[in-house]
């Protein structure tokens, strides 16, 4: 029976989860929230990236989200803000797999030593740093092609089209090329989100049941912080991805290596003002986003330790 003071007491299995759930677990419920949190929010990301190109084509300029998708539909057609999609999921799989599973076991082993059980932000930020070098270690490779696939005037005919040229163009290191920028701008993105979730849930969850509502807010507020707070180093990590075409446009030769070169690089084309394009985008894609995957994952969480107890009993 559900009692007055706690609506959602569907947790006495579910808040004993984290320390004895078999990894499985974790990363199945990872795989399919991160495969639906792309997937969903797709759309608006092929708009987030063409509004931080910095690529100066007149025909690849908008001013809003909506307008952005509006064209992109209208003079490219239907499907245009979903090509790229197929690798995204490829790589969204394992790569959140993994992400979960690591964040939940560090932060648990974490907080055991520095607060002795209790949450503990410090661990919350330390667990959310490493499942990102985890995640992304799998994920840079489907980013680079995700982001030249997505690209106005995009020359490659598919996915292996695109994997083969720039194979053969610019060698298989492209694919890692952007890894360390990637890391650069994720770390600090994952820690503030990882954070952000938990102070969520302290207030809107406490007793830390199955709450779908809470999951769905909290996710919301820390995919929109984090992602507000990362968007120049988010910037860079775009112009890394889609260097040929960025540098080409201004006649700049050679390969950009590291954070530092790729600010002075956005500086050089922008100004202060490139820091911060799609902005609005970004925001947009990552509220709904990160609470789809907080929420499908805190859901299939449950579910499959619900189920394992009921098939031990």
């Amino acid at each position: 029976k559900i009692g007055e003071d706690e609506p959602f007491n569907v947790g006495a299995d579910y808040e004993s989860l984290p320390p004895h759930v078999p990894v499985m677990t974790h990363m199945t419920a990872g795989a399919v929230a991160g495969i639906l949190e792309h997937t969903v929010m797709y759309p608006v990301d092929s708009v987030k990236t063409r509004m931080q190109s910095l690529q100066p084509d007149p025909n690849a300029q908008y001013r809003g989200v909506y307008e952005a998708l509006k064209r992109i539909i209208q003079t490219e057609g239907i499907f245009r803000p979903l090509r790229g999609l197929n690798v995204t999921m490829l790589g969204a799989g394992p790569a959140h797999a993994l992400y979960f599973a690591c964040y939940e076991r560090v932060k648990y082993s974490l907080s055991d030593i520095i607060q002795n059980g209790g949450n503990s932000h410090v661990a919350n930020g330390v667990a959310g740093s490493l499942a990102t070098v985890l995640h992304d270690a799998v994920m840079n490779p489907a980013e680079v092609i995700k982001q030249r696939m997505q690209m106005y005037n995009s020359p490659y005919r598919g996915l292996w089209d695109c994997i083969q040229t720039v194979t053969r163009a610019e060698g298989v290191g492209t694919f890692y090329r952007s890894y360390s920028t990637q890391l650069t701008m994720n770390i600090p993105f994952q820690a503030v989100h990882f954070i952000t979730y938990e102070l969520m849930q302290e207030q809107l969850n406490p007793h830390r049941h199955y709450h779908p509502g809470s999951h769905i807010i909290s996710g919301a507020a820390a995919g929109a912080v984090s992602a507000a707070v990362t968007t120049p180093l988010d910037v860079c990590k775009t112009l890394n991805t889609q260097e040929n075409v960025a540098l080409t446009s201004v006649n700049i030769s050679g390969h950009l290596t590291g954070m530092a070169n790729a600010f002075r690089t956005v500086y050089r084309l922008g100004g202060l003002a490139a820091f911060f394009k799609g902005v609005q985008a970004r925001v947009i894609y990552q509220m709904p986003s990160t609470a789809i995957a907080w929420s499908v994952y805190e859901f299939f969480k449950y579910f499959l330790t619900k189920q394992q107890n009921q098939n031990s009993e």
